[in-house]
This record gives structure tokens, sequence and C-alpha cells, in this order.
């Protein structure tokens, strides 16, 4: 999941700490005092640090605020370049928090979408600010009812975690009140989030601790044991998958990913295809971990000792050892096959090899909704086994067909080309497509109400009713601008599909028009 890490730059982050409650900090090595805009660098580097070596290929970008706000890096998995830009930023003006939310808003669903599970890290000293746009005027919006409050980039769009990190003594957030604010901000993003602040005395070794207890949190490989029989293999799955809650009809289903994966089988490609799933997975090998014994030395009564050592072999050794995810996904690609895998009570998922490019691919873990029903042409997944489990096929000695003969006849709308009108030129595309169609009558005559009839039901669906009177209008436009050497069919058909258009709007979503039969041949 990307990463926004929201760094104030304002003037109250170049003021020193306070270590205690009652006086200022100064450093152990150095007389001088240590700022806010210190303890943030240092805090981010460490942060950064655990990134990079427990999930590298996690997405961060760094964004500056004070009464404005700059995307410093953008979304990148080079994490020296992160950290050498927290080294070098400038400090400018006051704290404007609505506007930093208000951009990250936009630049997250600009760049992932309104899907995509998002972290949001604002780091600040916690000074609640004065004026439009600081942390005060945004509670007083948010507490008012009768605020217009309907453009408050809070609630985010995309499904988030909010984290706050505040450098602060304990006394000074106190009388700011800045930890209740914090919380009503958190309370109207839904609860999803945390407020960090430092513990005991405010230092460089404080903070770091802070930051990383909230990258063990949010940062922490999930490593897995995927097994298949005697093979085994440690994996790390990547993004870490998330707890799932789902409410059922007359149930609460609460599951988490075990650390054993254990596939049950394999099953065609074409057998599982566009199947439900709730996310999808990186799976990735971990090196091996040798523990040999070596070195022996004397003791002071002349006696051995044994050393065990464990080591880590090297990308190149990497490269040399047997592997089984490896084999699994040569397997998989090659035979064009996906397995079965229980990652939990009741909970199941498949693995596949997935192509990010020509020359590239990787095993992926698909994860359906919990249950044994999941794909449901397939049916229960323990009632799966194979053929020659049985005395005879149940399926036919020469049945080539698929082994699930319980899927469905009709389309699944996942699966299907839905017309799709968000932006106006898209509207506009599926027009032009028609009226192309109209100008080359009577032999597209097919395609053209093929096209038409599409229209019609996206419109009816909308509740567009007046894009069927002016594409009747434009039809009729179409009709009296015809050249003279135009078939003479084609100014019927234009008249006919234009008043069908109207006339036929009570008729309901599954009624198509038909074309109009005439007595005129397609090639005179």
């Amino acid at each position: 999941m990307p990463t926004v890490i929201l760094l104030d730059v304002s003037l109250s982050m170049t003021q020193p700490v306070s270590s205690t409650d009652g006086g200022s900090s100064n450093s152990s090595s150095s007389s001088e005092p240590i700022t806010r805009r210190q303890l943030a660098e240092a805090g981010l580097n460490t942060l950064l640090d655990f990134i990079a070596a427990n999930n590298k290929l996690e997405f961060t970008t760094l964004v500056i605020f004070s009464s404005l706000w700059e995307i410093v890096v953008p979304f990148t998995r080079d994490y020296n370049e992160l950290k050498k830009a927290v080294h070098t930023i400038e400090i400018f003006d006051k704290t404007c928090l609505e506007t930093v939310l208000e951009g990250v808003k936009n630049v997250v669903i600009e760049e992932w979408g309104a899907s995509t599970l998002c972290q949001v890290i604002l780091v600040t000293d916690g000074s609640p600010g004065v004026g439009p746009g600081s942390l005060k005027h945004a509670i007083q919006i948010l507490s008012n009812p009768k605020a217009d409050d309907s453009t408050f980039p809070v609630p985010f769009e995309f499904p988030n975690s909010f984290h706050t990190v505040l450098i602060s003594s304990q006394l000074e957030l106190q009388q700011w009140g800045s930890l209740s604010m914090y919380q009503k901000l958190l309370d109207a993003n839904q609860h999803k989030g945390h407020i960090h602040t430092i513990e005991g005395a405010v230092t460089v070794k404080s903070a770091q601790v802070m930051f990383t207890k909230m990258a063990e949190e949010l940062y922490s490989a999930f490593h897995a044991k995927l097994s298949c029989g005697n093979l085994s293999s440690e994996v790390q799955v990547f993004p870490p998958p998330q707890p799932v809650n789902m409410a059922r009809d007359f149930e609460m289903v609460a599951q988490r990913l075990s650390t054993e994966l254990s596939i049950c089988g394999f099953i065609d490609c074409a057998d599982a295809s566009s199947p439900p799933v709730i996310s999808r997975h990186l799976v990735l090998p971990l090196p091996v971990k040798d523990k040999n014994s070596s070195g022996s030395g004397e003791g002071a009564e002349g006696g051995d000792k044994t050393e065990e050592k464990e080591t880590v072999p090297s990308s190149t050794e990497m490269g040399s050892n047997p592997s089984f995810c490896v084999l699994l996904h040569g397997s998989l690609k090659v035979e064009n096959l996906v397995a079965l895998v229980n990652v939990g009570e009741n909970w199941y998922g498949l693995l596949h090899s997935c192509a990010d490019s020509k020359k590239k691919s990787n095993l992926m873990m698909s994860l359906f909704e919990p249950g044994d029903h999941a794909i449901p042409w397939v049916g229960k997944f323990h009632l799966l086994g194979p053929c020659t489990a049985f005395a005879n096929n149940p399926y036919g000695e020469d049945n080539n067909k698929s082994p699930f003969p319980v899927r469905l006849q009709e389309k699944r709308s996942y699966s299907q080309n839905p017309v799709v009108w968000i932006k106006p030129i898209n509207l506009q595309a599926d027009i032009q497509k028609i009226l192309r169609y109209a100008r080359k009558l009577p032999e597209k005559t097919l395609v053209f109400y093929k096209e038409l009839n599409r229209l019609r039901r996206a419109a009816l669906s909308f509740d567009m009713t007046e894009l069927l009177q002016g594409m009747s209008m434009m039809l009729e436009r179409e009709c009296t601008i015809l050249p003279w050497t135009a078939h003479p069919d084609a100014a019927l058909q234009l008249t006919h599909a234009g008043k069908m258009l109207t006339s036929a709007m009570d008729k309901g979503y599954d009624y198509s028009i038909t074309p109009l039969s005439t007595n005129f041949a397609s090639d005179s």
C-alpha cells in the first residue's frame, strides 16, 4: 500500500523542544537546543530505514506543507532519495492543515484511484495554529453541523489509515489542547488511524523510539510458510494482508491470514477465470538461513566449544539454491494452472503467475471472501477431488469439456464490458460511433442497431431520457444531410430508428429496436 508522508515545515518546527515538563532541553553533546525539525529528521530517517529493510516494494512520497503544500519527492522506492530530501528541505511560514489534506486527497486519487488502501503519516509539532486553514478552524467546521463541511477533505474518499505524529512534550500538548483536537480529526476520519506522541523526555532517542514503534505497527513484513505435500518454502506476502471483517445475514465473520499456507490442489486457468477476489498479494521467496556448526576453541579447562552461526546467503548464492516457491511459479506458468491454497480456517485463495511486463512475471496470491464457495461455478472447495479418485470418470471417458458442469450460463457482471459515462468524452465517443455507422448504411445496418440499442439501454438505466430525444434529433438531421448518392434504404432506416428511440421509451429495458424491413437490396 502506498505511503504519503506529510512533513510540517512551518516556523514553529524551528522552536527548541522541552525535554521535561519544566525547562528546555539541551543535547548531551552540544550546548545548542534540539529543534522539532531535527527530531522530525531523525525520526523519519528511522522510519524510512525500517521500510527499506522490511517492505522494499512500498511506494512512498514526501509532501511538505506550511500555508501551501508541495510534493518534494513523488511516489518512489528510492529511500535514499527520500532521506536526502528530508535533510535539505527549507522552513516556510504558518501551518495550514486543511490545504494539505485537500491536496493529499487529490494526489492519491489521481495516482492510485479511490480503491487503493493508503497510509497517510502527518508529522507536525502539534501546534493548533490560528486563522483559516488551521487545526482550530478545521475542528470548528467539523463540530458545527450547520457549517458547510461538504468540501472538507476528511474523511478521505479512499481507503486509508491516518497517523498523526506529534513532536512535542506532553505538557505542551496539554497546554495547547492538541490531543483532543487531533482526536476529533481522527474521529471525523471514521477512527481510521492513530495518534503517536513521545513518551518521557523529548530527545532524539525517544523520537526514534516513537517512529520505530509506529513502523513496526504499520510496516512489519508478513512471513508465512508455503507448503505442498513434502515441499515447503518460507515466503513473504506483500502487501501484508489485512484482517477481514464481514457482516453476513446471521453472523459476523472475522478472519486473519494464517502463517501456514497449504496448497490443496491445482485447477486449470480456464476453469477459474475471473473469480471474485477481495485482494491480491505478491508472494516472494525468503533467503534460507543456514545454521552451521563451525569454530572450536579451547575453554578454561581445555574443553571444546561449538558456536552456531546464522549465515544469510548472498544474492548470487540465493540464485543457486533450490526454492519451492520458484519451482511452483515456473510450473504454474508453463502448465497454465492455478493452485488452490488454504490460507485460514474455511478461507481460500488462488496462487497464479502474473506478468507485469513481457519479460517479467511474479507469483501472486488472490484471496477470496471467507468461505469454501467463493467460485460459484466450481462448487464447494472441500468437495473437490481428482477424477482418478473415482472408479469411472464421472464426466464420461470422452468428455473433453470443463470438469465443472455447474458453470453459470449467463455472463458475470464483472466479466462484461459495461457502458461507462464518467467523463463527457466517453458519452461523446459512443454517440460519434453511432453516427459513423449511420453514414455507412445500409452496409453497417446490424452494427448500427447493435450500438443504438446499447446506448438506449444505458440511457434508460441512468434515467437519461433527454439523451434519447437528442439522439433521435441527430438521426433525423443525418437523414436530411444524406448525399444524393446515398442508398434509399439509409434514409428509411435513419427515420425509423429516430422515431423508435422516442416512441419505444415505455417498452422497457429488454426491448430492442430492430431494423426496418424494406424491399431495397443493399448492393443495388
